[in-house]
């Protein structure tokens, strides 16, 4: 038999009703790069980076809610690089000149319903793709697909050997823009050489320096030493250009966009810097806590059509030398 409950009677005039209050959210997010759209346009090769306020112990419920929405489409998966940031990386570029929305339902995690739901547009500049060869001295900047500049430059010359790698080497593979300074304060100090009588010392402030890895590496002026540029590599890694070439570079840098740098045998981790491009896509979609079958697949927001696919923080002062 069953007791039917009586109703709970109406409060009198007058009398506080009181409301369920939903407990505090279990997780937040602490960043989200890049900036929106009315602060930067970004790159066709840019990342979303989000980090939680705090150690995400549920990867997979966290990944469900997060969403990218392109004005044109292609497919994206998220990695998790740490226990408190996942990263979002295309399969292929994005398409130039769009929108991007991305939205973190975190009311929609179990337990999360406190919660404030989190979205940020995305502007998607030029197509900027570089192409540094080390061995021809030579830095070709197209644009939208148009060679735009052709740079000569000076690489990484070599011969400094720590724990195996020659960290005067300029790194090979997908690089991605990461920053800009007019001017950069570039110092031996990465090196432990701090005693400005120590003939390995130098301080110097460097012009147009665009950051391409986290272990130092730029896009910068050639700080004298001319003679060199399109000739041999004399820099301590980084890609030293000339002054007109660098000033002109740095102009046109948006975060994300993509540097190739090819002909040495040093390789660029992954893990350094933006150097996300250096896994390909099947080794990228590991790093997702949901199923393969789980990836959402991107949906074009309404202002636009799908389209098919293509086919194809900051140290300052630290460099791999001037």
């Amino acid at each position: 038999p069953t007791t039917a409950k009586a109703a709970t009677p109406p409060p009198a005039a007058g009398q506080a009703v009181k409301v369920a209050r939903r407990g505090k959210p279990i997780l937040g997010i602490a960043d989200i790069t890049p900036m929106g759209e009315k602060v930067e346009r970004i790159g066709v090769g840019a990342p979303i980076i989000v980090t939680f306020d705090r150690a995400v112990a549920k990867r997979a419920a966290a990944e469900a809610v997060l969403q990218v929405r392109a004005d044109k489409p292609v497919q994206g998966a998220w990695r998790w690089v740490s226990d408190r940031k996942v990263v979002y990386r295309t399969k292929t570029y994005w398409k130039p000149h769009q929108k991007v929305l991305f939205t973190a339902r975190l009311s929609q995690i179990p337990g999360n319903e406190a919660a404030k739901d989190v979205s940020r547009r995305f502007a998607i500049g030029t197509a900027n793709i570089s192409t540094v060869s080390t061995t021809r001295h030579l830095m070709k900047v197209y644009r939208d697909g148009k060679l735009a500049k052709t740079i000569p430059i000076s690489a990484g010359r070599g011969g400094l050997i720590r724990n195996g790698v020659d960290v005067y080497l300029t790194t090979s593979g997908v690089h991605l823009t990461m920053n800009k300074k007019a001017v950069e304060t570039m110092t031996s100090s990465w090196l432990g050489v701090t005693d400005p009588k120590d003939p390995r010392y130098y301080k110097e402030e460097i012009p147009w320096a665009v950051r391409i890895s986290d272990s130092g590496e730029y896009v910068h002026q050639s700080a004298g030493y001319y003679q060199y540029l399109g000739r041999s590599n004399q820099s301590h890694g980084c890609v030293r250009a000339t002054p007109a070439g660098a000033k002109w570079f740095y102009g046109i840098s948006q975060r994300g966009d993509v540097v190739k740098i090819v002909g040495t045998k040093r390789k660029l981790d992954w893990r350094n810097g933006w150097g996300f491009w250096q896994l390909s896509w099947t080794e990228w979609k590991k790093g997702s806590a949901l199923p393969a079958a789980g990836i959402p697949t991107p949906t074009p927001t309404p202002s636009a059509p799908a389209t098919p696919p293509d086919t194809g923080e900051e140290q300052p002062g630290l460099e791999n030398g001037v």
